[in-house]
C-alpha cells in the first residue's frame, strides 16, 4: 500500500523545480520559448562582438552600460584588483593541484576568510568584494595551472583587458587580438543566465542572510557537476573520442547503442537552439581558420547534424565553447573554471539582488515515508 500524504490538497510536486518561477529579477531573461537571451534589457546578439566583458560586468552590477569615462574607472578599478594577497599566494602554493573548480572554490573561500568585511551585507560592500571577486577570479585559474605545471607565477598586467590579461597570465604570452576577443566573447556570452542551478544555489544561500563569499562557493560546487558547468569538459572529451570527422556517424550510432548522453546537447529551458551557441560556433570557426587546424570545428559540424538526424536534439552553450576553448590552447580541464570565471559577474549580481529584497527561500518536501511506526527496543530489531 501506498504512504499516505499528510494533506490531501498537497500540490502537484515539480521535480527539479521544472517550470516554477521562485523570485523576480531585472538581470536577464531566459526566453525558453522564443530562444532569447536579455542582460538588462539587451539581447546577447547585441552585446556579443560590441561590448567587452567589462562593460557587461558593469551593465549586471550597476543596471546599465558604462559611459566613457565610467568605463575607464571601471576597467581601472578592476586592473587594481587583480592581484591576490600574498597569504592566499602562500596558500595557493600548500593546497593539492586536484580538481581544478574544487581548487577554484578554495581559494574563493580563503579570499573571503581574509576579508575582515566579508560579513557586511551592505549594497556598497557587497559591490566592492563582487568588483574583487571579477578582477581576481582569472588570476586564482591561470595562476593554479601554472603552479600544477610548476611554472613560475606571474603578476597580472593592468595595461591588458580581463581576457587578454588572464591569457597571458596563463601561458607567459600577450595574446593576439583575435585570442583575446574570442576570450572576451566567451565571457560575455556566459556572464549571466537567470536562475540555473548555480545562481540558485547563490541566491538559496545568501537569503539566509550569509555572506557573499558563501554564496560564490555554493555556486563553484555546483557549477562543477556534470550536468550542469562541467558538461563543456565532456563535450571535449567527445570531440577527442571521436578523433576525425569520418568517425562521427559510428560514434552516434554506438552511443545510442549504449544508451549514453551526447555532451553538448538539449536544455532544460530553451525548446530550439541555444541563442549563444551560434556566436560560439562563429567565434570556433574563426580561430579553426587561424590555427590553419579545423579538425575539432569539423568533428562539431558533423556532429551537430548527426545527432539532429539521430534524436532531433539541439545544441547548447557547451558544445563549441569546447572547441573555442580549445584552440585557445586551454587544456580541457579548465573549461569549468573558465565557466565560472565568466558568470562570476553574473552570480554576484544575482547575489545583490536577492539580499535587496530578501526572503528565505524555504520550499516544501512531499513526506512519502512509512508512518505510525513503533518503537522497539534495540534486541528486538531485525537487521
Amino acid at each position: 500500500m501506498s504512504p499516505t500524504p499528510s494533506s490531501p490538497a498537497s500540490p502537484p510536486i515539480q521535480k527539479g523545480l521544472e517550470g516554477v518561477v521562485a523570485s523576480e529579477t531585472r538581470l536577464s531573461d531566459v526566453d525558453g520559448v522564443g530562444c532569447r537571451l536579455i542582460y538588462v534589457g539587451y539581447s546577447i546578439d547585441e552585446l556579443v562582438g560590441k561590448a567587452s566583458y567589462e562593460e557587461v560586468a558593469f551593465l549586471l552590477l550597476n543596471g546599465h552600460l558604462p559611459a566613457r569615462e565610467e568605463l575607464r574607472g571601471w576597467t581601472q578599478q578592476l586592473a587594481s584588483q587583480r592581484a591576490l594577497p600574498a597569504e592566499v599566494l602562500q596558500a595557493m602554493q600548500m593546497l593539492p593541484y586536484g580538481e581544478p573548480m574544487a581548487y577554484l572554490r578554495t581559494v574563493i573561500s580563503l579570499i573571503g576568510l581574509g576579508d575582515a568585511s566579508a560579513e557586511r551585507l551592505d549594497p556598497e560592500r557587497l559591490k566592492a568584494q563582487s568588483i574583487s571577486l571579477v578582477a581576481k577570479t582569472p588570476t586564482i585559474i591561470a595562476t593554479f595551472e601554472r603552479l600544477r605545471k610548476k611554472q613560475p607565477m606571474l603578476g597580472p598586467r593592468p595595461d591588458l583587458g580581463l581576457a587578454a590579461n588572464f591569457l597571458y597570465m596563463l601561458t607567459g604570452d600577450v595574446p593576439s587580438q583575435d585570442a583575446a576577443e574570442a576570450m572576451d566573447a566567451y565571457f560575455v556570452l556566459l556572464a549571466e543566465h537567470g536562475l540555473n542551478a548555480s545562481t540558485f544555489a547563490a541566491r538559496t544561500t545568501v537569503a539566509t542572510q550569509s555572506d557573499l563569499y558563501s554564496g560564490i562557493t555554493a555556486a563553484i560546487g555546483t557549477l562543477k557537476g556534470p550536468l550542469h558547468g562541467a558538461a563543456n569538459t565532456k563535450a571535449m572529451e567527445m570531440l577527442v573520442e571521436i578523433g576525425s570527422p569520418d568517425r562521427v556517424e559510428a560514434y552516434v550510432q554506438k552511443t545510442l547503442q549504449d544508451h549514453k548522453r551526447f555532451m553538448g546537447f538539449g536544455h532544460r529551458v530553451y525548446k530550439g537552439e541555444d541563442p549563444r551557441a551560434k556566436h560560439l560556433r562563429k567565434v570556433s570557426q574563426h580561430l579553426a581558420q587561424l590555427n590553419g587546424e579545423t579538425r575539432w570545428f569539423d568533428i562539431s559540424e558533423r556532429l551537430k547534424e548527426a545527432v539532429w538526424q539521430a534524436k532531433k536534439l539541439n545544441i547548447n552553450v557547451d558544445f563549441y565553447s569546447a572547441s573555442l576553448l580549445y584552440y585557445l590552447r586551454i587544456p580541457a580541464e579548465l573549461f569549468t573554471t573558465l565557466f565560472a570565471c565568466a558568470r562570476m559577474a553574473g552570480w554576484c549580481a544575482h547575489i545583490i539582488e536577492q539580499l535587496a529584497d530578501n526572503r528565505l527561500i524555504r520550499p516544501l518536501a512531499l513526506y512519502v515515508g512509512p508512518r505510525d511506526l513503533k518503537f522497539a527496543p534495540i534486541d528486538q530489531r531485525s537487521a
